[in-house]
């Protein structure tokens, strides 16, 4: 399974938010784990990167996304996808439509973000991470 994980996931691990760390770290670990892949885009990590530099500074911030960045598979933010977003009126937040397309060119199946309105115009399942962790490996 693939899943893509959007910026508030990773800010909350890089600048461990509790209580969303408990739930969004475990997503996060399942990189490690045989047949899913997580993914997420370098737009994410550029977010991710501005928040845990507020909190911990240029150096460790730089070094949080290395170590994420190196677990992660990267999702592309192509030209198609831009033009999609742009074009597609039921999405309000440019930025969500740019995820949105880059999770779908990845084949993933689930987008795991703390907003799931956001991506309400989605045709693949958006979930919150405890959501994800209740529905996909607590069975």
């Amino acid at each position: 399974m693939k899943i893509f994980v959007d910026a508030n996931i990773l800010v909350s691990i890089l600048n461990k938010e509790y209580p969303l760390f408990t739930y969004s770290s475990r997503i996060i670990s399942l990189a490690e784990q045989e047949g899913i892949e997580v993914f997420t885009s370098p737009i994410c990590l550029a977010i991710a990167f501005y928040f845990a530099e507020k909190k911990s500074g240029s150096k460790k911030a730089k070094e949080k996304i290395k170590l994420l960045s190196d677990h992660l598979g990267i999702a592309e933010a192509t030209a198609d996808g831009l033009k999609k977003a742009v074009n597609n009126p039921a999405i309000i937040d440019f930025e969500d439509g740019l995820e949105y397309y880059a999770a779908l060119e990845s084949k993933c199946r689930c987008i795991i973000t703390e907003d799931p309105g956001d991506f309400h115009f989605s045709n693949i399942e958006v979930l919150n991470s405890e959501a994800f962790f209740k529905q996909h490996l607590l069975k």
